[in-house]
């Protein structure tokens, strides 16, 4: 019932809150591992989220663990989607444009904690799996509820831009999108953030 309603009952990311107001955080993240895939919507149906099935498979979310060991990893929230307009390789980490034609997504599992290195995390068995360190990385942050369509992200990502230009920082990419819930949950009871990377 907890997934329903909104509760959050696996591990998320450590971060340092470095300043609040009521628009908007700047956090900072340590180093993380991540595992993430980039692929063509395209060649997954047309489904923006086609990828989460790959990297639950990798982590055994779905039955046996596709890593060489195999290893069941730990669920962990949120999941992120980067932006970006380029077509690249299934494999390279880019940034994307969620949703457009022709572009490619990259989604992340940040993996648990106990994984301090992308060298300590079973390798994938799937080649399009690419386990790699997420450096230390500061990021404006907002937290809404709700659905994430693409209309409700791009005013959120334009009004975080704004008031984090508005008060001096300087923006240094394009947006991450974080859903800590899975689809089944009540809308106005998800938690998702939008986040601009920051000098």
């Amino acid at each position: 019932m907890g997934l329903i309603l909104g509760k959050i009952s696996v591990e998320t990311p450590k971060y340092e809150v470095i300043h609040a107001c009521p628009d908007y955080e700047i956090r900072k993240y340590p180093l993380r591992v991540v595992a993430e895939v980039t692929y063509d919507p395209s060649m997954l149906r047309g489904d923006p989220d086609g990828g989460f099935m790959i990297l639950a498979n990798y982590i055994g979310a779905v039955g046996k663990p596709q890593n060489v060991r195999p290893e069941k990893v730990a669920m962990t929230a949120p999941v992120i989607t980067k932006a970006g307009p380029e077509k690249v390789a299934m494999t390279a980490p880019v940034i994307t444009n969620v949703g457009d034609e022709g572009k490619v997504v990259t989604m992340q599992f940040v993996l648990p904690s106990k994984y301090s290195r992308a060298e300590e995390a079973p390798a994938p068995v799937d080649e399009r799996v690419v386990v790699r360190d997420e450096g230390e990385a500061k990021f404006g942050v907002v937290r809404f509820s709700g659905l994430t369509t693409d209309k409700a992200v791009a005013e959120r990502v334009e009004q975080l831009r704004r008031c984090l230009e508005r008060d001096g920082h300087k923006v240094v990419g394009d947006f991450l999108l974080a859903r800590y819930n899975p689809p089944w949950t009540l809308p106005f009871l998800r938690t998702n953030e939008v986040m601009l990377p920051i000098e």
